[in-house]
């Protein structure tokens, strides 16, 4: 009986030191944006490593990313031009890569028409004729995207556009994703074969996609004269 009654007192002994562990439940450690008097700076949180890349955030490749060229250079000069209404209006793209850097099916057709009439027909109309809704009720009309210096732009303009922003238009960055830009540079390009099927593509044209597969897709499912009634978009 006693060896009974002294191997419950052990093992309640270690039952109650182990369950309270102290020290790993209540150890000292800092919060992040609190204080501290331990580092110099007085910041519990520590500053990353200079060049320090989230995982998945690398982003190497440009084209895609930035709407681009590798050896673009920063310090060529845009020309641009102002129209009758006010519009600053790009006229050379040195940098702009030609195509869009992805494969263009049609289910990137589709998602960037749904993002087009989302983000860019309240301005730029239902086929990119630059007559949205706002434009109807007072603001100033952005250039159409049919005339032929949007039709000859190389795709990473309206990349650009919709990251950085252009005269009155903001930037979208926070807003579309780096995909969805792309998916709506492709629907711009289906809107722009289907005002202008006969010279769209021709010489002095730009391919509706970087294999002409928006523009074949149009033709063979109807997109673009879906689009005619939909909407296209940048500036």
């Amino acid at each position: 009986m006693r060896k009974v009654t002294v191997f419950a007192l052990l093992l309640f002994t270690f039952a109650l030191s182990t369950a309270c562990r102290y020290d790993m439940q209540d150890q000292p450690r800092l919060k992040p944006y609190k204080e501290s008097d331990f580092f110099a700076d007085g910041k519990a949180m520590r500053d990353l490593p200079e060049g320090t890349v989230a995982r998945g955030q690398l982003k190497e490749d440009k084209a895609f990313y930035t709407g681009k060229k590798e050896n673009a250079d920063p310090n060529i000069q845009v020309e641009t031009t102002t129209d009758a209404s006010g519009n600053t209006l790009v006229s050379s793209f040195p940098n702009d890569i030609e195509e869009i850097p992805m494969p263009v099916t049609e289910e990137v057709l589709d998602r960037g028409e749904e993002r087009y009439k989302i983000f860019c027909m309240v301005c730029h109309g239902p086929v990119g004729s630059g007559d949205g809704m706002v434009v109807r009720r007072g603001y100033p009309q952005p250039p159409t995207y049919h005339d032929d210096r949007l039709r000859n732009a190389p795709a990473g303009h309206f990349f650009d556009v919709m990251t950085n922003g252009w005269g009155k238009m903001n930037s979208y960055a926070s807003m579309i994703p780096v995909a969805d830009r792309w998916a709506i540079v492709a629907y711009i390009r289906a809107l722009q074969a289907s005002q202008n099927p006969q010279g769209f593509g021709n010489e002095g044209g730009r391919p509706a996609t970087n294999s002409n597969t928006a523009n074949e897709e149009s033709n063979t499912n109807g997109t673009a004269g879906n689009t005619a009634g939909n909407g296209g978009g940048d500036q």
